[in-house]
């Protein structure tokens, strides 16, 4: 009965244990940046969010787990288009940096919808980050945007990790149909037909 009691006992103990070690916390600092946590934040910090880690997640996507949280709360995609310094520029920052992202190119009129659809107004490159949209690249705005949407300002990605490759921002429907009708598309819109950008828009491509 003794040995009973202390085996539950041990349970408990360990199942107590296993919870603590999956408490996170997550805190906004004087500065604006966002950190995650298995330490308390210092008693300065008066909004403390509590969060049960979710390590399938993290473990699924092979991202450390702050990493992982700030990409799913904050997705990050690229939009870009071929032959684009700009978009050159952008895709260097948030390789440099460890980001996870997708990649959207647009290179025809069914990719330029997409991209309006996403909230680009015909500029390239178009960033979005959860629902921040930067619309040309800005290296300040970029860095403030990704350091407030909680990503780790070094690189933490594994070596291992890949990007997804990139793809049409719309792709065709794999379908008989689609295929049979692919000699009757609409005409695609040169990018050396497109206008420049106008006012005071940072340089880049636009539709």
């Amino acid at each position: 009965m003794k040995h009973a009691q202390k085996l539950s006992l041990l349970l408990i103990l360990l199942c107590s244990a296993g919870a603590h070690a999956q408490q996170l916390y997550k805190w906004v600092g004087p500065d604006g940046k966002v950190t995650y946590s298995d330490v308390p934040p210092p008693p300065t910090i008066k909004q403390v969010e509590k969060k049960s880690a979710s390590f399938g997640t993290a473990a699924a996507s092979n991202l450390p787990f702050e990493l992982a949280e700030a990409a799913r709360s904050h997705p990050v995609t690229l939009y870009t288009s071929p032959q684009c310094a700009p978009c050159d520029s952008g895709r260097t920052l948030l390789n440099s940096r460890g980001i996870p992202f997708a990649e959207k190119t647009v290179t025809n009129n069914e990719d330029i919808a997409q991209l309006r659809q996403a909230g680009g107004d015909g500029q390239l490159p178009l960033l979005v980050i959860g629902r921040n949209k930067h619309k040309g690249f800005e290296s300040v705005g970029w860095t403030a945007s990704l350091t407030a949407a909680g990503y780790p300002e070094t690189s933490k990605l594994p070596a291992s990790y890949r990007n997804p490759a990139p793809e049409a921002a719309a792709p065709p429907p794999k379908t008989a149909a689609s295929q049979a009708a692919s000699g009757a598309q609409a005409p695609v819109t040169s990018i050396e037909d497109l206008p420049p950008a106008s006012g005071n828009a940072p340089p880049g491509f636009r539709f």
